[in-house]
């Protein structure tokens, strides 16, 4: 049977994503409190998006391998007519919202999904900061339900580069608040723009790709109220991509090899949420928002604490 025929549809956006770079590095500079760009961090940014799509070229093969064995066992052939197209997109964003949820509490995923928060500024160049070791952490597995169903490798790939590609945009503080519907329903720049805040109340919310209301059902919703500090909880202090990209694989290294802790901590640093450790000398994300309660009781119940 001949393969259907899907658009890349991530390439074919990079000459939008070019001109909306420029345009919004114009509207910054023209309108003060718009956001910032910094070259070093911009240069940075540009570079990981490099390396992402050289690692797609250089490791794609095991997810496409993947899949085309997990298609040779489909329950059904769902064929490639319009509302197939729509369906495998909306599935594929609820497996989006689990993947990015798991790479936010499962140190393995996040050491491959850190890079992506490592930027102290929020613009379009942001976006491109992207994974040069994704395929490592496994998550590819997640998709396999979809094509099991019957939704084409390709049909898969394709919604997912769409998903992709949308989230370019809301990467970005030139953008406030759009009209109520639209923040109900999609993911939005001021619904990003917590994701990658670094406060208290802001970390660990708001995982969709497209759709918010993952987020609404699922208790993991947070507005956009103060604002947000960008970047890690703590900063990295360099724009070398190469450290930006494998640092915490390092320090992951650093802690199973630690002399004196049971297999089972060596395991735990692995894959419990980041910021674990044995002796309970450094903080979790719900450590810090446990913390910052107590120094702040007045903001007992706000929403992400």
């Amino acid at each position: 049977m001949t393969d259907p025929s899907f658009p890349d549809v991530v390439m074919l956006a990079i000459p939008a994503f070019i001109v909306l770079m420029v345009m919004e590095i114009a509207i910054v500079r023209w309108r003060a409190g718009s956001g910032r760009y910094e070259t070093r961090d911009t240069l940075t940014s540009l570079l990981m998006g490099a390396g992402n799509v050289v690692s797609g070229l250089l490791l794609g093969f095991v997810a496409y391998t993947l899949y085309y064995w997990a298609w040779d066992y489909r329950i059904w052939d769902l064929g490639t007519a319009w509302y197939v197209v729509v369906l495998c997109f909306v599935l594929d964003d609820l497996r989006y919202y689990w993947v990015h949820r798991i790479g936010h509490t499962s140190r393995w995923v996040w050491a491959s999904h850190v890079n992506h928060h490592s930027s102290q500024h929020y613009n379009l160049s942001t976006a491109l900061r992207q994974s040069w070791t994704g395929e490592l952490t496994g998550m590819m597995i997640l998709q396999l339900p979809l094509i099991f169903l019957g939704f084409h490798p390709l049909m898969v790939l394709f919604v997912a580069g769409i998903n992709l590609v949308y989230q370019f945009w809301i990467h970005t503080e030139v953008i406030g608040k759009l009209p109520r519907p639209i923040e109900w329903i999609f993911n939005t720049p001021s619904h990003h723009r917590v994701h990658h805040g670094r406060n208290a109340q802001y970390l660990d919310a708001n995982y969709a790709g497209t759709l918010i209301v993952w987020d609404r059902l699922f208790g993991t919703f947070v507005p956009e109220g103060e604002t947000p500090d960008y970047g890690l909880v703590h900063n990295l202090g360099t724009f070398n991509p190469l450290r930006v990209a494998f640092h915490e694989y390092v320090g992951i290294l650093r802690d199973v090899t630690q002399p004196g802790i049971t297999w089972k901590d060596r395991w735990n640093y692995v894959q419990k949420p980041p910021g674990w450790s044995h002796d309970g000398s450094r903080q979790t994300s719900e450590d810090i928002k446990r913390a910052h309660v107590a120094r702040n009781p007045e903001l007992e119940g706000t929403p992400g604490l």
